[in-house]
């Protein structure tokens, strides 16, 4: 069983309200739900690890800000050889700058736009002649690269559902496919990150959560296929964690719906109106406001999939609202949950 470790008594924690409607009286109801740090507790702990951790090597993707910058600190912390991948290695990014600052020989900063197959070739190269003994493998492969944007689906450009499945997706396939070989030879994981908009839709988030889907189809199919070669496939679906990636500024949210609004077929923008669609990114810049400011939750849930004898297939790093909206949306029948949170 999974049990809920809460850091505060329930009356101090942020509320959220669950309201449906009764259609034989036309009432409607409320369902309290509170915020809170979800720990899951199973019968496989923290402790269950493989040794030794210094001598294996792992690569990070998206390593520039967010998630992946905070993993590429943290891993190396606990000893791990780390590659990071970062996009704006040539330009000297700000957190390319950072961690090659820590001057360590044990993490390595190496250009990579994972939807470049070159780039990818020439980061595998690297690794594998960096190896002592590339015979043995690359221990582990975070694909954490990715990119999301927000808009319903009449107000989304094909040239942004392509945009983004190329990187989230297509991406994240195109390096696994690439290192597979270095990670069977050691009998290594493959870490995806997801996200719980993986797992359940929502509006305005379709271009992500299309590509969110897929990532974990394919983790599926590459666990059921890695399993007999030894190597473990773990995916990790974050919550909402927008204010602490720092993914989403007002300002980013307001320049990307200009621009959407100005490029929209003149038939979508007279049906629609400029009302509903203002009102639709204000409820997008509400959302990122609302999120988790802590990033330790995925960092120790990453941390766990490469150093546990015992990995879990899925973590779920995101607070007890998400975590019970997530289970009634995949659980309970669709005219349920629609009716709790869609209608």
């Amino acid at each position: 069983m999974l049990t809920a470790r809460l850091s505060r008594p329930l009356s101090q924690l942020p509320r959220k309200t669950l309201s449906f409607s009764d259609r034989g009286n036309g009432t409607r109801h409320s369902l309290p739900f509170y915020s809170a740090s979800f720990v899951a507790v199973g019968r496989r702990t923290y402790a269950n690890s493989v040794n030794p951790v210094g001598s294996k090597a792992v690569l990070v993707t998206g390593c520039d800000s967010g998630f992946g910058f905070s993993l590429a600190k943290h891993l190396h912390s606990e000893g791990f050889l780390v590659f990071a991948g970062c996009l704006m290695k040539d330009k000297e990014g700000d957190g390319v700058k950072e961690l090659d600052n820590l001057k360590s020989d044990r993490l390595r900063t190496v250009q990579l736009n994972v939807c470049k197959s070159e780039e990818v070739d020439k980061v595998l190269e690297i690794i594998r002649s960096s190896l002592k003994d590339p015979e043995k493998g690359l221990w582990g492969l975070v694909n954490n690269a990715g990119i999301s944007t927000f808009g319903e689906v009449e107000f989304t450009s094909m040239e942004t559902y392509k945009e983004i499945a190329e990187v989230n997706l297509w991406g994240t396939v195109q390096v696994t496919k690439a290192f597979l070989p270095l990670i069977r030879r050691a009998k290594g994981r493959v870490v995806n990150i997801s996200s719980v908009m993986g797992r359940m839709a929502n509006t305005a988030r379709s271009p992500y959560c299309i590509t969110k889907f897929g990532v974990e189809a394919f983790s599926d199919c590459l666990r059921y296929e890695m399993h007999p070669l030894g190597v473990k496939v773990s995916v990790v679906e974050p919550g909402n964690f927008i204010a602490a990636t720092s993914l989403y500024s007002l300002e980013h949210i307001q320049a990307i719906a200009n621009k959407m609004w100005d490029e929209l077929p003149e038939v979508v923008r007279k049906d629609y109106g400029k009302k509903y669609f203002d009102e639709a990114v204000v409820r997008m810049q509400t959302y990122c406001n609302s999120g988790s400011t802590d990033m330790s939750p995925v960092i120790k849930a990453v941390t766990h999939s490469l150093t546990s004898a015992t990995p879990y297939t899925r973590y779920h790093p995101m607070d007890y609202y998400w975590w019970v909206r997530m289970q009634i949306m995949t659980h309970l029948p669709g005219a349920i949950s629609d009716r709790i949170y869609i209608h």
